[in-house]
């Protein structure tokens, strides 16, 4: 029997971030492997990741790697 992905989710700050952006943003975000899900909204980012594959810390590095401050809601 195979155990279910694990999955969590965080909702993620983001100074500046504007529509253009968060398509850039979210793209970044989907790349990684276990992100299953990177919706941006009004500055924030909502994610969905498999923990046992990322930290959230790994989220932030690949946001401020796109050029933006980011840290937790």
């Amino acid at each position: 029997m195979t155990q279910p992905n694990k999955k969590a989710r965080v909702l993620i700050g983001v100074r500046g971030m504007e529509q253009e952006s968060g398509v850039r943003i979210s793209a970044a975000l989907l790349a990684m492997p276990g992100v299953t899900q990177a919706q941006p909204d009004q500055g924030q980012i909502a994610v969905q990741y498999d923990p046992t594959a990322l930290t959230v810390m790994d989220l932030l590095r690949a946001i401020r790697k796109q050029g933006f401050l980011a840290g937790m809601l």
